[in-house]
């Protein structure tokens, strides 16, 4: 059951959430993922152009080909995720899934290019992930994924505009287990007049 989306204080929020990378097999259902979208449109954006689009995908055998699509488009070229890991060999595994199972897969794109449409496109993911947190459900980025989905192919299977440009790609589900966030490291502040 997903909680409703006032249970948690920002404070709690902020500092609980993290990328979940094992899942339950469920679905999330259309009126979490509409509340979801709502905290996500409430992101602020330059001069109110508001860039965002979202495409939802939770169809197991289309994010089974996307996840597919990722690792071929990846797996020749790697080492520019993590040049301190063997990424290579994760995405050269035939069972595994860049989506880590999750039912549903939450794509932010921006309407065209435009001086802020990244920033404000990257506001939104924030907010929709805070919010998928306060609701009990985890998330993770797949910007690895984004590639991929900016192919043209990829958009004509799905309908996307082809000046469409996919900037967040995110996972959100029911988390498989538990995880403890990830330690951060203070903030560095380079000046301070």
């Amino acid at each position: 059951m997903v909680q409703p989306i006032d249970t948690m204080t920002l404070r709690n929020a902020i500092n609980g959430r993290y990328s979940v990378r094992a899942y339950a097999p469920e679905k999330i259902d259309k009126s979490t993922l509409r509340a979801l979208l709502v905290a996500a449109v409430r992101a602020p954006t330059a001069m109110h152009t508001e860039p965002w689009q979202f495409v939802i995908v939770q169809d197991t055998n289309a994010l089974r080909r996307l996840s597919d699509r990722v690792k071929a488009t990846l797996a020749t070229d790697a080492t520019h995720l993590h040049p301190d890991r063997n990424s290579s060999d994760i995405f050269s595994q035939s069972d595994f899934n860049v989506f880590y199972d999750a039912g549903t897969l939450v794509i932010i794109y921006a309407k065209a290019a435009g001086h802020f449409v990244q920033a404000d496109c990257w506001l939104a993911a924030e907010n929709l992930m805070l919010s998928a947190h306060a609701m009990g459900l985890g998330t993770c980025v797949i910007g690895s994924a984004a590639t991929a989905l900016n192919m043209l192919a990829v958009k004509q299977e799905f309908g996307i505009p082809p000046e469409a440009i996919a900037v967040a790609p995110i996972i959100v589900g029911k988390p498989r287990g538990e995880a403890v966030p990830s330690v951060r490291k203070e903030p560095q502040v380079v000046a301070w007049w």
